[in-house]
């Protein structure tokens, strides 16, 4: 699933989001698994290049990946933008073609979720393995099963901004662990005042933690850490995001 209209709203309406979190975290694993060296990263999931750019501003050689041809254009321009030179593919990361290695590859803000079935999950597994380095790691986090059960089906939320509106309501999806959100956007039309609405549905499934370390060990990576909520601290039942560190040994 890719992001239509709401790309260009995106960064608006992710302004709160702990990207600080996410580059601290990065940096912390780089420092206790990771290579010493080659501060290459690949951006799987890339959204419009907010992540990638902050680990450019941190001295990596970034690339970025999305399937989202909107979400691209604004990550190009926020690139160009801000003087860098980032190269970013329009691919689906289940079917990862990129030129050379990395020392990270990161998925990060949940976009693995979005994933709609277990042999994509696995996939994007194996594919991420042939583009890492040896001592390369693999970083992402995920909904919890937790997270996708009881913080998001049959639930409701709403967003009455200035510019910006929306009704966002979610409900359980076909497989185990999974849920369609449904939102209705309203943005403001400068031009005369008025509202125009649009629609999508965003659809996200996650998996249990073994599964993925499962999936991670066959696709030749060896789990150094699992923890949760930006924490050291591994996953308790009601956590609420999770993050995995694999290496490729």
């Amino acid at each position: 699933m890719s992001y239509g209209r709401f790309a260009y709203l995106y960064d608006q309406l992710m302004e709160d989001a702990p990207y600080d979190e996410w580059v601290a975290y990065v940096l912390n694993a780089w420092e206790k698994f990771g290579l010493g060296r080659e501060k290459s990263l690949l951006d799987l999931g890339c959204g419009t290049g907010e992540l990638s750019l902050r680990f450019a501003q941190q001295g990596f050689s970034v690339t970025g990946v999305d399937l989202s041809a909107d979400m691209l254009s604004v990550a190009r321009a926020k690139s160009e933008d801000a003087g860098f030179s980032i190269p970013f593919y329009e691919q689906d990361m289940a079917q990862l073609e990129v030129p050379g290695n990395y020392g990270i590859i990161g998925i990060f803000c949940d976009s693995l979720n979005y994933l709609r079935t277990e042999e994509e999950v696995k996939s994007t597994f194996l594919h991420a393995a042939s583009h890492l380095s040896h001592g390369g790691l693999l970083i992402f986090d995920v909904h919890s099963t937790d997270k996708i059960e009881n913080g998001f089906v049959n639930k409701s939320f709403s967003l009455n901004g200035d510019r910006v509106s929306y009704i966002w309501d979610s409900f359980s999806g076909d497989e185990p662990y999974s849920v369609e959100h449904e939102i209705s956007f309203f943005v403001l039309d400068e031009s005369d005042g008025r509202y125009d609405r649009f629609d999508e549905v965003h659809y996200q499934r996650s998996y249990q933690v073994e599964d993925y370390r499962g999936w991670l060990t066959e696709a030749g990576l060896t789990v150094v850490s699992i923890t949760a909520d930006f924490k050291n601290s591994s996953p308790v039942s009601d956590s609420e995001r999770i993050f995995f560190v694999a290496k490729k040994e």
